[in-house]
């Protein structure tokens, strides 16, 4: 029997914030792959190795966790005013789909790096020494992300002193613009609380009717107090992840919740848009030690948030999910900003499992209607390994 040998394709292992993925460039993807489809998604999905009913990824490039299961295609930007195209794919693990319905705001921080070094920025944007600003077009949802990289000597600085929870080394600081991040599923802009309410009353058989925020910002997310579901906001990965009951618990919520939000039309098809809408759960401020056994002292945190990715608790926060929590504790009534202590605020300190992180966004009422013009939070990006990936020849 003939077996197709390997191909090999040119690709990038980054990490942008607490996540890390591979990234293509789409002029050097196969012919077949450089359109939406099948044979794209196949491709993504041989390249990280899912589905792998084992969980591991043993043979591909993906980490088996929702953080490291991404996939990133880059071109030069077709809109005006914009220096890159970003189109995000996150590969779901032991299932053979990619979602494209949201934004990866960690690696948002990694595009634009990525996008210099590899001939996507017009290099007069790009100063010998200083800091380039990169204009972003995420393609997923239709929005502006600018994002502020170090250069030295024309060259991307990638090493530095800021630390980041959630990640192990400190490396340079990239601030990251998230331009009116308020959007509905298709990237139209639409209502940032698609209920019109800032808090509404959620029914979910099996848990009861409790309290829910449900916002579109960053990327879909719907939050319920940690004491609403038994829980206290201090929790780790492994309180979760390891008890089936409760993982089964937050995807009934998230799927109730979706439906609510008008992003899906029934439970059943939230199953098959895994990435949006998050779901997570906030608490006020209280002492724990973080997963790195960092103390976070109640004095630190304006809140604490845990949020569930894919499935998932999340080991720190999804940048988008920190939009989302930067934008609703800027809107007085929301259950963000009612575990931060209530009041006016544009920027806000939260604990997460592996530490805390702060995010900034100021939020109007224009004709009665909540809006945001931007969110902003400092992340950092790396390259990991770059040459080529290999993947049968037959795969897609």
């Amino acid at each position: 029997m003939t077996h197709a040998p390997q191909i090999k394709i040119a690709a990038t292992y980054m990490r942008g914030g607490t996540s890390k993925g591979v990234f293509f460039r789409l002029q050097d993807l196969p012919e077949a792959v450089q359109v939406p489809g099948q044979a794209r998604d196949n491709l993504l999905l041989r390249v990280i190795g899912s589905p792998d009913p084992y969980g591991k990824h043993t043979d591909g490039m993906g980490g088996a966790t929702s953080s490291t299961s991404k996939t990133v295609i880059l071109s030069k930007s077709s809109k005006a005013d914009h220096d890159v195209d970003y189109l995000f794919g996150q590969v779901s693990i032991d299932k053979p789909f990619v979602d494209w319905s949201g934004n990866c705001g960690n690696l948002s921080a990694a595009v634009a790096p990525f996008a210099i070094s590899n001939g996507l920025v017009d290099r007069s944007r790009v100063p010998e020494n200083g800091m380039a600003t990169v204009r972003i077009w995420q393609a997923n949802i239709g929005k502006t992300i600018i994002a502020h990289v170090p250069v030295v000597g024309g060259e991307i600085q990638e090493t530095g002193d800021f630390e980041l929870d959630g990640v192990t080394f400190p490396a340079a600081e990239i601030p990251v613009e998230f331009m009116d991040p308020a959007s509905d599923e298709d990237g139209e802009g639409g209502s940032m609380f698609p209920t019109g309410n800032v808090t509404d009353d959620l029914e979910v058989p099996g848990i009861g009717t409790i309290k829910a925020t449900m916002i579109n910002a960053g990327i879909p997310t719907i939050f319920v107090n940690a004491e609403a579901i038994g829980y206290t906001g201090t929790e780790l990965q492994g309180a979760i992840n390891e008890d089936a009951d409760a993982l089964v618990m937050f995807e009934n919520l998230r799927a109730h919740g979706a439906v609510k939000m008008g992003l899906v039309n029934s439970i059943d098809e939230a199953a098959s848009r895994q990435h949006t809408p998050k779901i997570a759960f906030v608490a006020p401020p209280a002492d724990y030690v973080s997963s790195s056994g960092k103390a976070v002292h109640a004095a630190d945190v304006d809140l604490l948030v845990r949020a569930m990715s894919m499935g998932k608790l999340h080991h720190a926060m999804m940048g988008t999910a920190a939009v989302a929590i930067g934008t609703a504790a800027a809107v007085p009534g929301t259950l963000v900003n009612i575990a931060a202590g209530g009041g006016d605020r544009n920027s806000v300190r939260f604990g997460h499992p592996s530490g805390t992180l702060q995010v900034g966004a100021e939020a109007k009422q224009v004709n009665g209607e909540w809006t945001v013009t931007k969110a902003i939070m400092s992340r950092s990006a790396r390259v990991l390994m770059e040459g080529w990936v290999r993947v049968p020849g037959d795969c897609f």
